[in-house]
């Protein structure tokens, strides 16, 4: 995956940090509340060098900030950065897609704390205002970027 993080395409680039299913859940748990080492473990039955693993990785790449809680014995939680908070929309995007595609059965359902509504998540295009995945995309290679005047030669 680290090949990917160098690739022009932000979807590649995206998926290298967060495109394995711990670290998507991970962030989910974070945005419900959990910091602490041991509520992510407890939550996810992930044994705890791959835990350790991913929380160092979204705290290196931004998305999760480590803050000291107890000097003795030295514990850390894990709070989510603004990049982390933004990640949320990303989550119930993949959820919605799920739940029209591998629904069925129970499922975790998610609401509005404030309102108390189901969360039903639409992307749209702010450009267009037309919910993506009804229009057809066109995908461009990135532009090179010419040298300055000064800096050709």
């Amino acid at each position: 995956m680290k090949n990917l993080s160098e690739q022009p395409c932000l979807i590649a680039r995206s998926l290298a940090l967060v495109g394995d299913a711990w670290s998507m859940l991970i962030m989910r748990d974070a945005h419900a509340g959990l910091t602490r080492f041991d509520e992510f473990r407890k939550s996810l039955g992930i044994v705890p060098t791959m835990l350790t693993g991913r929380l160092s990785s979204l705290t290196e790449e931004g998305l999760l900030e480590k803050r000291r809680y107890s000097e003795r014995p030295p514990r850390d939680e894990y709070v989510l950065t603004e990049a982390g908070r933004d990640f949320l929309p990303v989550l119930f995007a993949i959820g919605a897609w799920g739940r029209k595609h591998r629904g069925g059965g129970a499922v975790t359902r998610f609401f509005d704390a404030e309102t108390g509504t189901e969360i039903d998540p639409v992307t749209i295009d702010r450009a267009t205002g037309a919910e993506i995945g009804t229009r057809p995309i066109r995908i461009a290679a990135p532009e090179c970027q010419l040298p300055a005047a000064d800096e050709r030669t």
